[in-house]
């Protein structure tokens, strides 16, 4: 195998020989010889921290990458990296994203390997190792620690973290008791793993398949199942194949890879933090994408997957409907098959070997019977939010359709699903489009005269009422 090796990344001591040289010599300190010096070097990115208890698991899946590297004729040196946990760090993981992503590019680009397995899973660690690797730009493949199984209090499955908030306020309310908070306590986060609802952790894990930048089916696979066991070997195998075959993120991670991620992100209504972390992803490859890029795909693809928040059950229950294989052939006339994948077939080879959703399930529906209708994630702009928003109206209470807030002079529509649209007022009043055709006075107009946001039809868009300005 041709490859740099422990060759690359010389340290500079103003002489490449004896950089080699002393490299060896505190290589055998480490047991190595000319044998294990000859062989493809695999980085392995460890995010396994005892405050990120997701990855509680995480040494035995890097043992199992360590084989799969060792089987394949690789050798796998694995380098501890920062770990971001969710609950246990002050004042919220966001913050250090883009710390992470720094530290671990600075790794990889420092150390010397060929190609670099990247071990994730909570919230924030997965997108800071692909913002690093999109930016290191060496042969990379991920993998995520998987999805918890769910918790069991009174014959009611429970899981992180959509239950947490539910069960939290009906204590606060007095429905529930301290020991019955107790018991709910000891059951949202039952086994090692992450979040087993469609929070960012899970959709950050299936948006890697829909991205090709993990193996198929490692997005949804439970952390503790022998499923992930296998998963992070063949990890480690291909890991091997990558660094001889120089397959990297950049040839990966296209336009095209980006709008896939985007149709799946829709269909699995997942996290609105996908939005912003796709985005840093992309940017990193020069691939500019915007809110309503994300808007636009959400408004031409149904929610199909019946996970909680927007729908009733967890990430296992995918896993064993197909998980993101099924999805991705279901959403398959939506999709783009020429983006390479990091195991090596293109999209649409793999589509053509997979099977749509099986008819005896319906955790993952067809696109004929959607879960809920297109709109599952929305842009929105107005005086509230002049850079742009974004909400996850297929998780939202209806309530939370409309809303009243302060005159602006700013106005513009924006769709929500199922046709529903929203509209800021501004300060350029005119008559309104029923007052006028009723022929009834602005001031006897019983649309109130302040800014709001209301539902409507998309036919009466280009309606105003009084109190609004002129136009759209």
């Amino acid at each position: 195998m041709s490859t740099g090796g422990f060759d690359r990344k010389l340290t500079s001591y103003g002489d490449a020989g004896f950089s080699k040289f002393l490299r060896r010599a505190f290589l055998a300190s480490a047991g190595l010889d000319a044998v294990d010096l000859s062989k493809p070097v695999i980085g392995i990115a460890n995010t396994a921290s005892d405050y990120t208890t997701c990855h509680r698991d995480m040494p035995a899946l890097l043992d199992a990458v360590k084989r799969g590297v060792l089987e394949a004729g690789g050798i796998p040196f694995q380098f501890t990296t920062m770990s971001i946990p969710e609950i246990l760090v002050n004042p919220t993981s966001m913050l250090f994203r883009n710390l992470m992503a720094m530290e671990v590019e600075e790794q990889i680009t420092a150390q010397p390997m060929d190609a670099v397995v990247l071990l994730g899973g909570c919230d924030k660690t997965v997108p800071a190792e692909l913002m690093a690797a999109a930016s290191a730009d060496i042969p990379a493949i991920s993998l995520v620690v998987g999805p918890m199984m769910t918790g069991n209090w009174r014959g009611e499955r429970l899981g992180a973290c959509t239950d947490c908030r539910r069960l939290w306020t009906d204590y606060r309310g007095g429905v529930l008791d301290e020991d019955e908070i107790a018991e709910v306590n000891t059951e949202l986060c039952p086994t090692a793993g992450t979040c087993m609802v469609m929070g960012t952790a899970s959709t950050m894990g299936c948006v890697l398949e829909a991205l090709g930048m993990t193996l198929p089916r490692a997005g949804t696979a439970p952390a503790v199942s022998s499923e992930r066991l296998r998963l992070g070997v063949a990890t480690g195998r291909r890991a091997v194949e990558l660094a001889v075959a120089d397959l990297r993120p950049s040839e990966i991670l296209t336009r095209e890879a980006f709008e896939n991620a985007m149709v799946a992100l829709a269909a699995i209504s997942g996290s609105t933090n996908a939005i912003i972390h796709l985005t840093a992803i992309a940017r990193r490859l020069g691939i500019e994408l915007t809110i309503d890029d994300f808007h636009a795909a959400s408004q031409r693809v149904p929610v199909l997957v019946d996970a909680k928040p927007a729908g009733s059950r967890y990430l296992p229950d995918m896993h064993i409907a197909g998980g993101m294989p099924a999805l991705l052939k279901e959403l398959e006339p939506l999709l783009h098959r020429s983006p390479v994948t990091v195991g090596g077939p293109t999209m649409g080879e793999l589509l053509d070997g997979w099977a749509p959703p099986a008819g005896h399930q319906d955790m993952i529906r067809p696109l004929g019977e959607p879960l809920k209708p297109a709109g599952a994630l929305v842009a929105l702009h107005g005086s509230l939010f002049p850079d742009g928003a974004i909400i996850k109206a297929a998780a939202a209470s209806p309530h939370l359709m409309s809303h009243r807030g302060r005159p602006s002079s700013s106005t513009r529509w924006t769709t929500w699903p199922s046709g529903w649209t929203t509209r800021r007022s501004g300060s350029n009043r005119t008559t309104c489009s029923c007052c006028a055709t009723s022929g009834r006075p602005r001031s006897a107009c019983p649309r109130p005269a302040r800014s709001r946001s209301r539902a409507t039809s998309p036919s009466r868009a280009s309606a105003t009422w009084c109190g609004s300005p002129t136009g759209g």
